[in-house]
């Protein structure tokens, strides 16, 4: 049987559609061998996962996806076979996840102003007691009120940047994302680096700050990136020395373009990040 590695996926322990055994069955019957569950801000669903896939035979890479502020911009940071446990990520998830409960209240205190009522009381109950909840609960609970057609539409009226229900947000800074994972004993990679829109001149700079903070990949193939985006992320992955990851980003079975496992070869010459495990 050939390897298949996803290295980013979600659960409904964050924003996936999926519950943490759910998503497992779905990546064994994608043909994933090696699939890294990375929940936003909570490593809650990793000992569900981790039960069903030795059911199912996957090998499962425990994992966190941890938002960062550098320069005034959000970047996502990836922890790869991380342990839970530690005492140094638990405390930083817990920072992390009281910023993100702030921006939930004043998220749905502004679309109370906009006479949107009942989103704070169903986006918790959407979340659960382990869920995280992110701005993609708040887009489904517009969708089903018919405030707006679509998760996009919510984005796109109300939740994006500039938008009326938008709260700008500082999360963890760089060195300390980064540190919690290592800390933790995993390796954290840059996540789907082409989607934060910056010139090469500013990634190049936010490459030099992410090494020297201890950063060790680049996430090169991803579920949206097309061949270019995929042959310059490899590019900055060689300049800067970094390994090399490949991940889906899987939400929801729902998107028929980002499927678990449905991922291109990481280029020739690459250095695989499970090399680093």
């Amino acid at each position: 049987m050939s390897l298949q590695y996803d290295l980013h996926s979600h659960s409904r322990s964050s924003d996936g559609a999926l519950s943490p055994s759910e998503l497992v069955a779905r990546a064994a019957a994608q043909g994933v061998s090696h699939l890294a569950l990375t929940d936003h801000d909570t490593t809650a669903g990793l000992a569900q996962a981790q039960q069903a896939a030795q059911q199912l035979g996957i090998n499962l890479i425990n994992g966190i996806e941890l938002s960062v502020t550098w320069n005034k911009h959000c970047f996502h940071i990836v922890g790869l076979n991380i342990a839970p446990d530690c005492p140094v990520l638990m405390t930083g998830m817990a920072k992390i996840q009281a910023i993100r409960w702030a921006r939930v209240e004043k998220i749905a205190n502004l679309l109370e102003k906009k006479k949107i009522f009942g989103s704070f009381a169903a986006v918790t109950q959407a979340a659960g007691q382990t869920g995280m909840i992110t701005r993609s609960h708040f887009a489904d609970f517009l969708c089903q009120q018919q405030y707006v057609e679509s998760e996009q539409a919510a984005f796109d009226t109300y939740l994006a940047e500039g938008k009326s229900a938008y709260v700008s947000t500082t999360w963890a800074g760089l060195d300390e994302a980064v540190s919690w994972i290592n800390a933790a004993g995993g390796v954290a990679v840059l996540a789907h680096p082409m989607r934060y829109h910056l010139t090469m001149s500013w990634m190049k700079r936010f490459l030099t700050a992410f090494k020297d903070c201890g950063g060790r990949g680049i996430e090169v193939v991803t579920g949206r990136a097309n061949p270019d985006e995929v042959r310059r992320a490899a590019l900055l992955a060689q300049q800067f020395s970094l390994a090399c990851s490949v991940g889906s980003d899987f939400h929801n079975p729902k998107n028929p373009w980002l499927e678990l496992g449905r991922l291109a070869p990481l280029p020739e010459h690459s250095q695989p990040v499970w090399d680093l495990f």
